[in-house]
């Protein structure tokens, strides 16, 4: 059954915070875009689909996140010639494979993060930071100075936040000793992150968190942020945020195309995975030419045109673009 709504209106599109779409479905996202339209199931409601129209008329950017861009570099040329302006957020850690057990070596990762610097706007996030007997507080902080050198003139923001232990990814933390932050741990975190963030020209900030952590220069962020978006398309934003987003999100809302339970970075951290048997099986229903980026449309399914308004004001005010 299908349902339109309205026309017209422009979205900022998510790609994704269920998944990571560059890093394990380029060619679906690229079939997408090239079709012009894409199916998204609501998570809440898997019976209800909502149908995303792609064309540089009606997306004002593309926001990626991923943990490894290397798949997706070939395809940003012809994302740019059809239109779309785009950034992305690069979570970059070094945990063992024991915590992110799928990942590519950490030296093809910088090496794709740098790559991709210079192609377009990059924020980096190291998160979530857990602890452990082996993860230690010294041990971020060490972590952290090798990375933000290595970094440094990729780019010039960087996204923290810190371990939040869910009831589904209690038991796979307890497997390595994983505890979640203490409010001593992230005040000692912030000022030593801080204080390496200035040596290399990094602006830091925190992403979701009620720890006030402005006496060390660190503020609370928006990783879909208005400045940052602004920026991007060089016209004024309307900053307000995403209601559908937990209380302490600062972003702009956006309309996410993936779904949960297909991503396979195998990060023993991830909410977005139930497991990985569950995985395995959205994998084998994946195809890189359906609509829907696992499954099929069914007999019940209720199709919806999802409009949102744009976030381009109108108003003739000006936001305070990034220098």
């Amino acid at each position: 059954m299908m349902d339109m709504g309205r026309e017209g209106n422009t979205v900022i599109l998510s790609v994704s915070r269920r998944t990571d779409i560059p890093a394990c479905y380029p060619e679906w996202f690229m079939h997408r875009l090239r079709a012009g339209f894409v199916l998204a199931r609501n998570p809440m409601n898997s019976r209800q689909v909502s149908r995303i129209t792609l064309t540089p008329e009606t997306v004002d950017c593309i926001v990626f996140w991923t943990k490894n861009p290397a798949p997706m570099l070939p395809f940003l040329p012809e994302i740019r010639r059809m239109g779309y302006p785009f950034l992305f957020q690069v979570t970059l850690n070094a945990y063992g494979r024991e915590v992110e057990a799928s990942l590519p070596a950490l030296q093809e990762r910088l090496d794709a993060f740098r790559a991709l610097s210079r192609q377009c706007p990059v924020v980096w996030r190291y998160d979530p930071i857990l602890l452990s007997d082996t993860y230690t507080v010294d041990w971020h902080i060490a972590r952290f100075r090798e990375l933000a050198s290595a970094l440094e003139g990729c780019t010039d923001r960087c996204v923290i936040s810190f371990l939040d232990v869910y009831d589904k990814i209690r038991a796979r933390l307890r497997t390595i000793g994983a505890r979640p932050c203490t409010e001593a741990d992230m005040h000692r975190l912030a000022a030593a992150f801080a204080e390496v963030a200035g040596q290399h020209g990094l602006r830091l900030q925190t992403c979701a968190e009620k720890t006030d952590l402005a006496v060390y220069g660190v503020g609370h962020g928006a990783c879909i942020d208005a400045d940052l978006i602004g920026n991007l398309l060089a016209c004024p934003v309307d900053g307000r945020r995403d209601a559908n987003q937990r209380g302490d999100c600062g972003c702009l809302p956006s309309v996410d195309v993936g779904a949960y339970n297909t991503c396979g970075n195998g990060c023993l951290y991830c909410y977005a995975n139930h497991s990985p048997e569950v995985v395995a099986r959205s994998a084998a229903a994946h195809r890189p030419d359906s609509p829907l980026l696992t499954g099929c449309l069914l007999p019940d399914d209720r199709v919806t045109e999802r409009a949102m308004p744009t976030i381009r004001r109108t108003d003739g005010e000006q936001t305070s673009f990034l220098e």
